[in-house]
C-alpha cells in the first residue's frame, strides 16, 4: 500500500454529544440521557478490537461544562466515580487500558484517586486503549503544556533554541498516545468545540446526525469503513 493510501483507522476521538437532547425528546431529565450515554460508550469500546480500533479517545466533560446547573454537574460527576466504580473488573478482564486526559485540580479528591486507581489497575492492558477527557479543553492543555516547556526552560533543562512541534507534543496530556486518524461528533453538531485541536491537525472528521446514545455499533462500524475509503494524503500531491 502506497504512502498516501488509507487503512483503517488506528485511533479514533469521539465528542459524544445529543445526551440531554436525547432525554429531553423523552420526557426525562438531561441525566437519564447521561446515562445511556455511559452505557453506549461500553458498547462501543467492546467492538474496537473486531475494527481494528487500538485507542479510543472520547470526550466525557469539557472545562466549559462546569457552566451547565450545578445539579447537572454533580450528577455528571457522580456518573464518573459510578462508572468507574461498575466497570473497573470488566475493563481488567477484557484488556482496556484506561487513561484519563484533563485538568484534575478542580476534580473532587474521591474521584481523582478512582481514577488514578483505574489506570493502575489497567496499566498493563493492550486491547483497546481508552482515554476519557474528563475537564479536559484543547486550549486550556496546550496552555498547560506550554508553562510546563516553559518551566523546563528557565530551570535550564531545554534551551529554547531546541523547542519544536515535536518537542511541545512531548508536554501535551496525551504524549504517549498517537494522534487521532479520525474524530467523530455525533447529534448533528458540525464543530470541534475545543477537543484535541493539537493531535486532530491532520485527522479525517465525521460529523453524525445521531444523537450519541442512539449511536450504535453498527453505525460506528460505518463510520470507521468510510475511513477507509478516503484518500490521505497528509499535504502531499497525489501521482
Amino acid at each position: 500500500m502506497s504512502e498516501t493510501e488509507t487503512q483503517g483507522p488506528r485511533h479514533v476521538a469521539v465528542i459524544m454529544d445529543g445526551n440531554g437532547r436525547w432525554a429531553q425528546s423523552r420526557g426525562r431529565p438531561r441525566l437519564f440521557g447521561h446515562h445511556a450515554g455511559a452505557k453506549r460508550v461500553r458498547e462501543i469500546v467492546n467492538v474496537c478490537p473486531k475494527l481494528g480500533v487500538k485507542y479510543l479517545t472520547i470526550f466525557a466533560f469539557s472545562t466549559e461544562n462546569w457552566k451547565r446547573t450545578q445539579t447537572e454537574v454533580s450528577g455528571l460527576m457522580k456518573l464518573f466515580r459510578r462508572y468507574i466504580q461498575r466497570e473497573a473488573q470488566d475493563l481488567l478482564r477484557e484488556g482496556v487500558r484506561v487513561r484519563f486526559i484533563g485538568d484534575r485540580v478542580r476534580l473532587d479528591e474521591r474521584l481523582v484517586r478512582m481514577m488514578d486507581d483505574l489506570e493502575l489497575l489497567t496499566s498493563d492492558n493492550d486491547a483497546v486503549h481508552l482515554t476519557i477527557a474528563l475537564n479536559y479543553g484543547g486550549r486550556d492543555e496546550v496552555a498547560r503544556a506550554t508553562k510546563r516547556l516553559a518551566y523546563d526552560v528557565e530551570q535550564g533543562r531545554l534551551s529554547y533554541k531546541d523547542v519544536t512541534d515535536e518537542t511541545l507534543a512531548k508536554y501535551l496530556d496525551t504524549s504517549v498516545l498517537p494522534d487521532p486518524d479520525l474524530v467523530v461528533r455525533t447529534s448533528g453538531e458540525a464543530r470541534i468545540s475545543n477537543f484535541l485541536l493539537w493531535q486532530s491537525a491532520y485527522a479525517e472528521y465525521e460529523f453524525i446526525d445521531t444523537l450519541w446514545p442512539d449511536f450504535t455499533e453498527a453505525e460506528f462500524a460505518q463510520v470507521v469503513g468510510r475511513y477507509g475509503a478516503r484518500d490521505r494524503r497528509f499535504g502531499a500531491v497525489k501521482v
